[in-house]
């Protein structure tokens, strides 16, 4: 794809000074020029969408391994009790698997140096438009896009760099940039801050979307997905449910069933339940080097093959083999049908992020879907102790993910909670979506990762019982009141702008 990069005469210092070095390039778009035509309008909004998926040079140095996208997964899942390391790296991924966390690590950098640089991009298109009157249909739709965009950006940032809401809505949030007139110095806002002005952009965003682009563009159902989302974090039960009905009653989307499911990723750019991904081509298959897939998927030599799914995970999928979401768990097997290792760690491969046009390293990752809506509205009605709608809501999944034998039909199960029902569901579900730690953080629960992996300190193959779960070693549980739970600021930002202060 043709990168498009918006500049401005006014920037955050987290972009564009500090140890990062702007590489300008040859095609880029100004705001003088956007409201000349919706083709410029385009364009320049699309170049927003490129960010997620580009590799921008970072640091005065080009790096396949920087993605938006991959980035976010990798600080996301790695992070989670769904995927486990097979050996030590130092690869900055290891940093998420052990939770040490530094400022200097260069995921962390690039996420936060690459989001900054999209809701800058998405702050010139708003700025430009806002003194116009009598917009088309076509630019508002635009305008709206840029709203969502700027919404998810921030959102993304404070789930990373800030600790949930339902932990203390007043503690420091993120820096909101909504302006290309921001100075360059500028304190973190608080997270209700971050949250209300992530949910009047995402407003705003659905207001203006009459005109969707299909679903690797944003729309008015991405924006209210993205609204039952962040209601949800916030803990507001009613407007998580309401707009999770937004959604669902739509009628634009349909859950895939169990003939379909397995191929519901693969398919993301035309699956009835995607409301929004990010769309790749075969242009962007960026193979070994670079893609998301080849981080937990190799065919021999498609990927790295260093990080699986959990045994913790597996555990609970194995429940209920008919279940057609273990399809994208595959075991690597010798000649003898033996699974086999990696260090003492057995190989289970992740193909959510595979086989796009057949390519075991393509896909369009999705960033909302229908199934997300209904366990939003199941987790929220879960808060109500809504034990009738939200049991309902999981065995809709259910009946189309193989398991029509094995509903609730308003039963929580013995041994268990209502929500920790909905959470086991939310589990298999999207497993490897980016939800695991966010989903129990945010309810206030812990991370047990008491499993053979190299998040444990000091591990080697020789220590590994595979008959036995691993006793006394440090790192195996995460707890929701601990700080390391976030990301630090970036030490870019800490440099530059002297009004931010560090996470603990």
């Amino acid at each position: 794809m043709k990168q498009i990069i918006l500049y401005i005469s006014i920037l955050s210092a987290s972009v564009l000074t500090g140890c990062i070095k702007e590489v300008p390039t040859s095609n880029a778009i100004t705001d003088d020029n956007i409201v000349t035509s919706v083709e410029n309008l385009k364009s320049a909004v699309n170049g927003g969408y490129s960010l997620f998926k580009d590799h921008l040079p970072f640091n005065g140095q080009a790096d396949d391994n920087l993605m938006y996208l991959r980035q976010y997964f990798q600080m996301s899942d790695f992070a989670s009790d769904d995927i486990v390391c097979g050996q030590v790296t130092e690869d900055p991924l290891f940093n998420s698997f052990t939770y040490g966390h530094t400022s200097l690590q260069t995921n962390s950098r690039y996420f936060w140096y690459v989001s900054y640089k999209m809701i800058s991009g998405m702050n010139t298109v708003i700025a430009a438009m806002e003194n116009q009157t009598n917009i088309d249909a076509a630019s508002s739709q635009l305008l709206g896009e840029c709203y969502f965009l700027r919404a998810f950006a921030h959102f993304n940032l404070a789930k990373f760099y800030a600790l949930p809401y339902t932990t203390n809505p007043d503690g420091p949030g993120i820096i909101l940039r909504q302006s290309i007139d921001d100075p360059s110095q500028k304190a973190r806002s608080t997270v209700k801050e971050v949250y209300n002005a992530v949910i009047a952009d995402a407003k705003k965003g659905a207001e203006l979307m009459n005109q969707p682009r299909g679903n690797t563009y944003a729309s008015k159902e991405a924006a209210y997905a993205l609204l039952s989302r962040v209601y949800l974090y916030e803990g507001n039960s009613d407007s998580t449910i309401f707009y999770s009905n937004e959604v669902i009653n739509s009628g634009r989307y349909v859950l895939e069933t169990a003939d379909s499911y397995p191929n519901l990723f693969a398919n993301a750019k035309t699956s009835a339940e995607t409301i929004f991904c990010i769309g790749f081509t075969d242009k962007e298959d960026y193979g070994k080097f670079g893609s998301i897939a080849s981080m937990i998927y190799s065919d021999g030599n498609s990927g790295w093959g260093e990080e699986f799914a959990s045994a913790s995970l597996r555990k609970v999928m194995e429940e209920h083999p008919e279940d057609v979401r273990n399809s994208y768990i595959v075991p690597s097997e010798d000649d003898n049908g033996d699974i086999q290792t990696l260090n003492g760690i057995d190989v289970y491969y992740i193909t959510k992020f595979s086989f796009q046009d057949g390519s075991p390293t393509l896909s369009s990752p999705i960033m909302f879907r229908l199934s997300e809506m209904y366990l939003n509205r199941a987790e929220a009605y879960a808060q109500k102790n809504d034990v009738s709608n939200a049991l309902k809501d999981i065995d809709k999944i259910r009946e189309n993910r193989g398991l029509e034998g094995s509903l609730y039909d308003g039963t929580v199960p013995a041994g268990s909670t209502l929500l920790a029902t909905v959470l086991k569901e939310r589990r298999l579900e999207l497993a490897f979506e980016g939800h695991r730690t966010f989903d129990l953080f945010r309810n206030k629960l812990n991370l047990d990762r008491t499993y053979w992996g190299y998040h444990i300190p000091g591990l080697k193959e020789t220590d590994i019982n595979p008959s036995e779960d691993p006793e006394n070693y440090q790192n195996t549980l995460i707890t929701w009141q601990d700080p390391k739970i976030i990301y630090f600021i970036p030490i870019d930002e800490i440099e530059t702008n002297k009004l931010c202060v560090q996470n603990p």
